[in-house]
């Protein structure tokens, strides 16, 4: 079968390395001039698959609303006059409940161990090397109402088989000595020794360069203007050339969508309404002057909501959400805010370790779900396939989703209990072969 993959992120990547996997043949088309250059860019950098919790639960509603009127908040939601918005507002609402949030950490922890297994596998099979450190996730508190609230989600994920161990303050500096400075502001933790941290972008270029090598065609600087259908079938996409400007027609069996928060406004004009809203997030990357008083473990702050990476001789601080559309830029107040609220956060905890004289300053869109479970699987339009609404998860959830997909795209049943678009409850699917 002939694949047309939209989107060139860990997303899009991985969906076309499995598609070649099964024997399909994968032409990749993306708008920049290489693969992961935009939300999985510069992101937290976290394989974090015992830290899923939705957004949504039943306390996030008041968290939101204390929230507003915080340039710096974690989350921040800026009304617009955009009725996507609001219907993603409102749906969030909706699975603020308790039934709700059991049932979405469970899909999210079963995607998250599927696609963990399928990285490790990639990785052993590629020999692709990214910064990797398989040295776990701590999750640290400043608070003793926080690290109470900390255990009891602790509680929760070991509830789901994640071994997710709650710490003093002292198990804490133990994991990661380098936060030995903080200590006398931390309550407790949780840890994870199974997650792991790397670089997302490097991966995925490395990825796609593998993908080329066994036949995928990639259209860089190439972008997507719209679709020819025939019934409840997409015939062809129209793609525009940024180096030339001409315009061509590329037909394929299947097409897959998976351009991150553009998969949305991507698919409208087909009559497909994909309940998928960007949210702003921010990184900085720092270049380590002591590397040898940083931090080796990938960490959590829970007071600010942000993840700190290690990443060789440098150092990935990133966090915040802002839903306020697709701007990425980082000109506005807010955005200065928010990045100088990375850097101020991380000399709070690790005084004169990194240079912050010449931060790489970073917003990318995530694009994020009501409940934060992202879409997989096929649309209206029977050769038409969505893997998108990774939200804060796309580096965790990015080489199993794309399995995922083309294991459905091949009439196989994934091998994990989850909800893919386009499918009758499970307990009514016929079991086909594993993937």
């Amino acid at each position: 079968m002939k694949v047309i993959v939209m989107g060139a992120g860990i997303i899009g990547v991985s969906t076309a390395w499995h598609l070649l996997e099964q024997g399909h043949e994968v032409t990749v088309i993306d708008r920049q001039r290489d693969a992961a250059l935009e939300t999985s860019f510069a992101n937290g950098a976290q394989i974090s698959v015992s830290f899923c919790e939705p957004w949504a639960n039943a306390q996030a509603p008041f968290k939101v609303a204390k929230w507003l009127l915080r340039d710096d908040s974690p989350l921040l939601f800026r009304p617009r006059l955009d009725p996507h918005q609001w219907r993603w507002g409102l749906s969030f609402l909706v699975q603020c409940s308790d039934a709700a949030f059991e049932r979405n950490v469970a899909q999210l922890v079963a995607l998250g161990r599927y696609s963990h297994e399928t990285l490790k596998e990639m990785v052993s099979n590629t020999g692709i090397e990214y910064q990797r450190l398989e040295r776990g996730i701590l999750h640290f508190f400043s608070s003793q109402k926080d690290f109470d609230a900390g255990a009891d989600a602790a509680q929760v994920m070991r509830h789901h088989g994640v071994d997710r161990r709650v710490l003093s303050r002292d198990e804490v500096i133990k994991i990661e000595p380098s936060l030995r400075h903080f200590a006398g502001s931390i309550a407790g933790g949780t840890f994870t020794p199974s997650d792991e941290s790397g670089d997302a972008c490097v991966f995925t270029q490395e990825l796609a360069k593998r993908c080329a090598a066994r036949g995928a065609q990639f259209l860089y600087e190439h972008d997507i203007v719209g679709f020819d259908t025939a019934g409840r079938a997409v015939e062809s996409v129209r793609v525009s050339d940024l180096t030339t400007g001409q315009n061509r027609l590329l037909k394929a069996d299947a097409f897959v969508a998976a351009m991150g928060s553009f998969t949305a406004p991507l698919l409208r004009p087909l009559g497909i309404y994909l309940n998928i809203y960007p949210a702003k997030g921010y990184s900085a990357t720092l270049k380590l002057k002591e590397p040898d008083k940083a931090s080796v473990v990938s960490m959590i702050d829970d007071a600010r909501k942000i993840a700190i990476s290690r990443l060789g001789d440098s150092i990935r601080i990133a966090g915040t959400a802002e839903m306020a559309g697709y701007d990425t830029s980082l000109t506005s107040r807010t955005s200065r805010r928010r990045c100088e609220a990375l850097i101020q956060r991380y000399e709070e905890l690790f005084p004169g370790v990194a240079d912050t004289s010449e931060p790489n300053f970073w917003a990318g869109l995530r694009p994020s779900t009501p409940s934060n479970i992202p879409i997989i699987g096929r649309s209206k339009l029977h050769n038409l396939w969505v893997n998108a609404g990774h939200g804060t998860l796309g580096w965790t959830h990015g080489a199993g989703s794309g399995r995922a997909l083309a294991a459905l795209m091949s009439g196989q049943r994934p091998g994990l209990e989850f909800g893919f678009l386009g499918e009758r409850p499970q307990s009514a699917l016929p079991r086909m072969a594993q993937a």
